[in-house]
């Protein structure tokens, strides 16, 4: 047990459970859906996976340091929208500049949320509530109730869902889950060993704590912010790639499934706690359980209501269980540490 305590974490104790249900929810509706076990199926969880997992890595950096970005759905659908509407009037214009501009548009919308948070010291939920309105409103007036249509669309654009990166047997990895399993390694790294990025954990333990000690908490916030909105941007990318025909209503409570992927794969929604990894574990989860109820003709509101769930059970279950597991590792950490004169271990 103490070996145990000393090589593993808490949080990845939840990550391997989680890691358990998601083999029992394959193998529950697989027996329940037939031809489940094909590529097909296989890639329309990755497309949808790819999408959820780069906003919810975003969102992650966010609830770290005990706030929370509602408005990811309204900046995925707006830069969905931009993005498609600039590509359809100017064909020639190339996909790394398409990928920009839509980084680009989301990195300032992010901004925006981060200023008032950190700067303005006005809640989080308050601000990213009001500009989840706020943009979508944008959007609205600035299609005039266009749609961007696929035809409309360089074929580059059309052809890239169906992009393989690596063909493993009969199963093709497609290039924007690909993407999406690079930015989580990415972002895992960076938070594990960069100590700029580790920041973030001491921001959401303890923020006065934090300020004391010379931290640039506000900083902190607000690069969090835009790391989510320029993240939320390059989703919205995926999202014109995957769908091509956008209208207003894009990604509209898109906000509720990233929300459940990063509860579920244990980032402690009070801060402090829960890795990258674990948020696209989550995003895995709910990403299966959306495709596979739909396949069993499962209405859109009983679907909302079983993510709803999720989240009260996974904060249900850090309130309760995962603080029980942190405090039987901390009181074994305080056995091992030597006392004072004694030289050794108790």
């Amino acid at each position: 047990m103490r070996w145990l305590q000393r090589h593993i974490r808490p949080e990845q104790i939840r990550e391997f459970s989680l890691l358990l249900l998601i083999v029992a929810a394959v193998l529950i509706f697989g027996s329940m859906i037939d031809g489940y076990y094909t590529s097909r199926t296989f890639n329309r969880i990755a497309s949808s996976v790819a999408i959820i997992t780069v906003v919810a890595v975003g969102q992650t950096l966010v609830v770290l340091t005990r706030n929370i970005d509602l408005a990811v759905g309204s900046i995925v659908g707006c830069t969905a929208y931009f993005t498609g509407a600039q590509l359809a009037a100017h064909h020639g214009l190339p996909p790394v500049v398409a990928v920009l501009i839509a980084m680009a548009l989301g990195c300032a919308m992010g901004a925006i949320n981060g200023a008032l948070v950190a700067y303005g010291r006005v809640p989080s939920i308050i601000v990213t509530l009001g500009s989840l309105a706020i943009y979508r409103g944008i959007l609205i007036d600035y299609s005039g109730a266009r749609t961007v249509t696929t035809d409309s669309l360089p074929k580059w654009l059309i052809d890239l869902p169906r992009l393989n990166f690596i063909t493993i047997g009969d199963l093709d990895i497609r290039a924007m889950f690909a993407l999406a399993v690079g930015i989580v390694v990415l972002f895992q790294i960076g938070t594990s060993f960069l100590n700029v990025a580790r920041r973030f954990y001491a921001m959401g333990s303890n923020p006065d704590a934090a300020e004391l000690i010379g931290m640039p908490t506000r900083q902190i916030v607000f690069s969090a912010f835009v790391l989510s909105g320029t993240l939320s941007g390059l989703a919205g990318f995926m999202f014109l790639a995957r769908f091509g025909n956008i209208t207003v209503e894009a990604a509209r409570g898109m906000e509720l499934q990233v929300v459940a992927a990063v509860v579920v794969g244990g980032v402690n929604i009070f801060g402090g706690s829960g890795t990258v990894f674990g948020a696209m574990l989550g995003a895995i989860m709910i990403a299966i359980l959306e495709q596979s109820l739909f396949r069993l003709q499962i209405s859109e509101f009983w679907r909302d209501a079983i993510l709803g769930l999720l989240i009260l059970m996974a904060v249900a279950s850090d309130a309760v269980i995962l603080n029980r597991l942190r405090a039987i590792w901390s009181r074994t950490e305080l056995k091992l540490v030597t006392r004072p004169g004694t030289g050794a271990a108790p």
